[in-house]
C-alpha cells in the first residue's frame, strides 16, 4: 500500500448503528492496560436493569409470537469507539457497558441451564476453538473469574484486584436486580430483543491517534441531547423571557453540582425527585402489564413531564419558574445531602450512612428518602425525616435478610413504592406511625437469627451485620468505635469474618455425625466474628482454647467470650445489665455455646432494631414542621 493509500486508511473514520449481536458476536476485542479498570457501581447496574425491563415490557405482550420482538421498538446505549488498527479490534469507550453486559449474558446463560429450550447466547460472551474458551473482551486476569461465572454463578474474589472484585459484585447485583418477570415466558422473548434491539453507534477509527480524539472530545463536549437537557428546553420555553437567563445559570450551576459526583448523576436526580414527589402508578408485576409512572420516568422523564403538567401541577408561567427556582434548587440539595451523607459519617443522618453500605435498590430507597421532605420544611427537620426512613430501610432490610427473604428490587419494588406514596409530605410522628405499623404488617422481625448463618452469596451483607453488632455494644459501652473502620476495605487490615471454630470436622465429631452438619453449624452467626486481615489467619486452625486469649486483645464482641471482659470493665457491665442482653464467657465452645451465642446476636439485634428504637430520633419539642 502507498504511503498516501496508508494515510487515507489511517485518517478515515466510520460510524454505524450496530446492535448488541453485531458489536459482540464473536469478535474478538483488547482492552489498552490504562482502561482495564472496570468500576461501574451497583448503582449502574440497578439503572441498566430497570431501563431494560421497562423498555422491554412497553413492547412485550403475552400473546406475542417471537417473530412480533422484530417490531419492537429499539433502545440506544450510546455510542463506542473502536481502533481497528491492522485489523486488531481494541475498545477505547464503551468497556464499562460492554463488560456490565457481558454479565448480564452470562447470567442469562446459568439462568436457562434447567430449562429444555436454551436460548443460546454463548457467542456472544465467549467462543470455544479446540475445547479452548476465549472471550470476546480479552482481558487476562479476568479469565478465571470470568470461567467460574459462566460455570457455577459463583466466585470467591478474595484477595484479587479491584476489577476481579468489582465483576463479582456486579454479577451479585444482577441476581438481585433481573426482574422474576423476565425468568419465565418471556426470557426468549427478552434474549432476542437484547441481541437485536440494544442499538450501539460504533464508531470505528484507524489510528490509536484519532481513536482517543474522538473519545477526548464526546468527554470533554459531552452529548447535549440528554434528557435534562431537553428538559430544561422544554421548562425553560414555557417561562418569563425575563426569567430565562436566570433559570439557565441556575439549571448549569445545579447540575454541574450533580456532575461533580458523577456525570450520569443528574438523571439519577430527576428519576429519584419525579417518583418520589409525583409519580403516581408502577407497573404490577404480573403478565401483560403496562408501564406506567413509575417505569416511564426511568425511562424518559423529560416527555413523561410534558404528559404529566396537571400532576406536577405545572398549569401557568409562574409554576415553570418557581419549578426551576423552587423546587429544583431545594430538591437538587436535598440529593446531594442524601449522597454526602452515604459517604461520610453524620450522627445526625447515620442511618443514611449505615443503608449506603447495605441497603435496597437505589430507585426505591431515594423516592423513600426524598419522598415526606417539604420545601418549607427546617434544615433540622430533614435531617430528622431522612434519618427516620433510612432506619425504616435499614430495619426493614435487616429482617428480611436474616429471613432469607429476598431484598431483590423486583420482588419488593411494588410494596414499597406504595409505600413512597403514603409517606409523602408527612411530618416526623406520622413516618414513624407509619413505619412502625408497616413492619408489622410485612410480618418483619427478627424470629430467623438463630438459624442465620454465611454462605457464599451473603458474605458482604454478614460483615456488614457483624460490623454493626460490634459498632453498637463498644458505642453503648463508651468504648471509642467506628462502623466504618470494620467495614472499610481500604484500610491496611481490613476486618474479616473469623469463625471461631476451626474447619477440622473431626475435633467435634463428638457433637456431629455428619460433615455437613458441622459445617452448617459452624457457618452459624452465633460463630462468627470480626477480626483484622492476619489476625484471622494467624490463628483460624488453632483449637478455640488457643484463639480465646487472642480475642481479649481485640473488639469488644470478641472480648466478650472472655471471662476477664466481664472483671474492671464498668462501662461494659452497666451497658450489659441495663439492656438485658445476655452477655456470658464461654471457657469452651462446644454446639450448645454456639447455639446460646446465636441467641445472644438475636437479642442485640433486637436492641438496635427495635420498632421502639424510632421513637428516640423524634424530639417532640422541636419537630413541628413549618
Amino acid at each position: 500500500m502507498s504511503p498516501s493509500n496508508r494515510s487515507m486508511v489511517t485518517n478515515k473514520i466510520d460510524a454505524d448503528d450496530k446492535t448488541l449481536k453485531d458489536i459482540l458476536d464473536t469478535q474478538k476485542y483488547s482492552i489498552d492496560y490504562f482502561q482495564r479498570e472496570y468500576r461501574w457501581e451497583r448503582k449502574h447496574i440497578e439503572q441498566l436493569i430497570v431501563d431494560l425491563e421497562a423498555s422491554f415490557f412497553s413492547n412485550y405482550k403475552p400473546e406475542h409470537e417471537r417473530a412480533d420482538v422484530e417490531y419492537y421498538n429499539s433502545y440506544f446505549l450510546g455510542p463506542i469507539v473502536i481502533c481497528n488498527k491492522d485489523d486488531h479490534l481494541s475498545i477505547i469507550d464503551g468497556q464499562q457497558r460492554l463488560t456490565s453486559l457481558t454479565l448480564l449474558l452470562i447470567y442469562i446463560h446459568n439462568l436457562q441451564n434447567e430449562k429444555t429450550n436454551h436460548e443460546p447466547v454463548e457467542s456472544l460472551i465467549r467462543s470455544t476453538k479446540f475445547g479452548k474458551h476465549s472471550y470476546n473482551l480479552k482481558i487476562q486476569e479476568r479469565i478465571k473469574c470470568l470461567d467460574a461465572l459462566y460455570k457455577t454463578g459463583e466466585y470467591d474474589a478474595t484477595g484479587i484486584d479491584e476489577s476481579v472484585n468489582n465483576l463479582i459484585e456486579r454479577f451479585e447485583d444482577i441476581k438481585e436486580f433481573f426482574p422474576k418477570e423476565l425468568k419465565g415466558e418471556a426470557l426468549p422473548f427478552f434474549i432476542d430483543w437484547l441481541k437485536e434491539k440494544i442499538i450501539f453507534v460504533k464508531i470505528a477509527a484507524y489510528s490509536d491517534e484519532n481513536a482517543y480524539t474522538i473519545f477526548e472530545t464526546m468527554n470533554d463536549r459531552g452529548l447535549n441531547l440528554t434528557p435534562t437537557e431537553m428538559l430544561k428546553g422544554y421548562l425553560l420555553s414555557k417561562v418569563s423571557n425575563e426569567l430565562k437567563t436566570e433559570l439557565n445559570d441556575l439549571w448549569k450551576k445545579k447540575i454541574g453540582k450533580l456532575h461533580e459526583y458523577d456525570k450520569f448523576e443528574d438523571l439519577e436526580f430527576f428519576r429519584a425527585w419525579l417518583r418520589a414527589k409525583y409519580a403516581d402508578t408502577i407497573r404490577p408485576g404480573k403478565k401483560g402489564a403496562a408501564n406506567e409512572d413509575f417505569e416511564k420516568i426511568g425511562t424518559s422523564f423529560h416527555g413523561w413531564v410534558k404528559e404529566k403538567l396537571e400532576l406536577i401541577g405545572l398549569n401557568k408561567k409562574d409554576d415553570f419558574s418557581n419549578f426551576i427556582k423552587t423546587n429544583f434548587d431545594f430538591y437538587s440539595k436535598l440529593y446531594l445531602k442524601i449522597i454526602d451523607a452515604e459517604n461520610k459519617f453524620k450522627k445526625e443522618l447515620e442511618y443514611i450512612y449505615y443503608i449506603g453500605y447495605f441497603g435496597i435498590a437505589y430507585s426505591l430507597s431515594y423516592p423513600l428518602l426524598m419522598s415526606p421532605i417539604k420545601v418549607s420544611d427546617t434544615e433540622e427537620t430533614v435531617n430528622k425525616k431522612l434519618n427516620i426512613v433510612a432506619r425504616f430501610i435499614e430495619t426493614f432490610t435487616i429482617y428480611r435478610a436474616v429471613n432469607y427473604r429476598t431484598l431483590a428490587q423486583s420482588s419488593i419494588r411494588y410494596t414499597l413504592y406504595t409505600l413512597v406514596k403514603e409517606i409523602r409530605d408527612k411530618t416526623a410522628s406520622e413516618l414513624i406511625t407509619i413505619f412502625k405499623m408497616k413492619i408489622k404488617e410485612y410480618n418483619e422481625n427478627l424470629s430467623g437469627m438463630v438459624s442465620f448463618g454465611l454462605h457464599q452469596q451473603n458474605k458482604r451483607f454478614l460483615r456488614y451485620l457483624l460490623a454493626r453488632i460490634t459498632n453498637y455494644i463498644e458505642r453503648e459501652s463508651g468504648i471509642p468505635s467506628s462502623f466504618e473502620q470494620y467495614i472499610n476495605d481500604s484500610i491496611k487490615k481490613p476486618y474479616q469474618i473469623e469463625h471461631i471454630w476451626s474447619d477440622i470436622f473431626e475435633k467435634h465429631k463428638d457433637k456431629f455425625d455428619q460433615r455437613d452438619d458441622f459445617f452448617t453449624y459452624r457457618n452459624k452467626i452465633g460463630g462468627l466474628i470480626l477480626l483484622p486481615e492476619g489476625t484471622n489467619q494467624s490463628f483460624n486452625k488453632d483449637p478455640y482454647e488457643k484463639k480465646l486469649p487472642h480475642y481479649l486483645k481485640e473488639n469488644l464482641l470478641a472480648q466478650s467470650l472472655h471471662e476477664d471482659c466481664y472483671k474492671k470493665n464498668p462501662n461494659f457491665l452497666t451497658f450489659k445489665n441495663n439492656s438485658g442482653i445476655c452477655f456470658k464467657p464461654h471457657k469452651e465452645f462446644k454446639k450448645q455455646d454456639l447455639i446460646e451465642r446465636s441467641e445472644l446476636y438475636k437479642e442485640i439485634c433486637e436492641s438496635i432494631w427495635s420498632l421502639d428504637g424510632f421513637d428516640n430520633l423524634l424530639n417532640v419539642e422541636t419537630m413541628k414542621s413549618v
